[in-house]
């Protein structure tokens, strides 16, 4: 016992003697602790049961949401995106119902109009007008020198739809029953007017305006253009462009040059003061019979039919026995008249 004590007492010299070998001890103590906490935390990290942030051991993977889990319920955004889907889809629906409704009604007051007025059938329903007006290009054959950045030339519009288009020349004629006539049906149409043959009666064509019929230009005195000099033919063009805003309001953007003659002047002319394109015509219709251009004498979708403002001494008929002859040709071929302007 007495041999312990005194190599103890040796031991505890040494100690402190040497300080350092006491503080590794310690040092070593605190790094063995230290590991073995990080190990206990990795563990946890692999296996843990617990969320991170919740107390409940680690777990620091990413968290499901009720939405993204298989068979999870869809969070309040979705359900709500699906409730307005399903709202806007019941609305368009509604709103189909209700076109389809004004429509039917539309045909059935135009079947009593077409009775009225002796028409064989009752006009076909247009379509609705296209969101975005076709791009319309110069026929081929019909081009000029320097044309593609003039106003284009053209007969037919281009459209898959059924439809063809009305348009009357000059103004000669003012037959008030076409007015009457022409509103009761619903028929759309416009009018190419040259001054010299509506200056007597200007009204007549603000009351054809005021039923929502759109006036063109046809030039002051309806001249066969290019025997003209480029200055005389800017003054019949710009001339009527003027006459027109002046009497009606509004400067035209169409022009149909009288008999369907030009050359690159007329066009330069017409573009010189704000016409933006000149549409012909397919076919001309008279109260007796039919015109063509085409070699088949046949309707096609889109063309453009002319007429003109007539009366008994020039034709055999009326301006409404020609309404009545021409409609009859577009209704039998299962076409119906759509608005002009809506598509140029």
């Amino acid at each position: 016992m007495q041999l312990v004590r005194q190599n103890e007492e040796k031991a505890a010299e040494r100690r402190k003697s040497h300080p350092g070998v006491r503080a590794r001890a310690v040092v070593a103590v605190l790094l063995i602790a230290a590991l073995g906490s990080a190990c206990a935390g990795e563990s946890g990290d692999r296996g843990g049961g617990g969320r991170s942030g919740d107390g409940g051991g680690g777990g620091g993977g990413p968290v499901e949401t009720a939405s993204e889990k298989p068979g999870g319920r869809a969070g309040p955004d979705a359900a709500g995106k699906a409730a307005a889907a399903k709202k806007a889809d019941a609305l368009k629906k509604a709103d189909a119902k209700k076109a389809e409704a004004a429509v039917a009604k539309a045909q059935a007051r135009r079947a009593v109009a077409a009775k009225k007025w002796k028409l064989a059938k009752t006009p076909l329903a247009a379509p609705p007008p296209p969101a975005v007006k076709p791009r319309v290009t110069t026929r081929k054959g019909f081009e000029v020198t320097g044309g593609a950045t003039l106003p284009p030339v053209f007969t037919r519009v281009p459209t898959k739809e059924k439809v063809v288009f009305l348009t009357i020349d000059d103004g000669a004629e003012k037959d008030p029953e076409l007015l009457r006539m022409m509103t009761e049906l619903k028929i759309p149409y416009s009018a190419f007017l040259s001054d010299y043959v509506i200056r007597d009666d200007y009204a007549y064509f603000k009351k054809m305006q005021a039923r929502g019929v759109s006036l063109h230009n046809h030039t002051l005195t309806h001249p066969y253009l290019p025997g003209l000099s480029y200055e005389k033919q800017k003054r019949e063009i710009c001339g009527q462009q003027e006459k027109i805003e002046k009497r009606y309001g509004k400067r035209p953007e169409l022009f149909r040059p009288p008999y369907g003659n030009y050359n690159a002047a007329t066009l330069r002319a017409a573009k010189s003061c704000g016409v933006k394109a000149v549409p012909l015509w397919s076919s001309e219709a008279f109260p007796d019979h039919m015109e063509w251009r085409e070699w088949d004498r046949d309707l096609h979708p889109g063309d453009i039919v002319l007429t003109h403002f007539r009366g008994k001494r020039e034709w055999k008929g009326s301006m409404p026995d020609m309404i009545r002859h021409v409609m009859k040709k577009i209704t039998d071929k299962g076409y119906a008249v759509a608005k002009l302007e809506d598509y140029v």
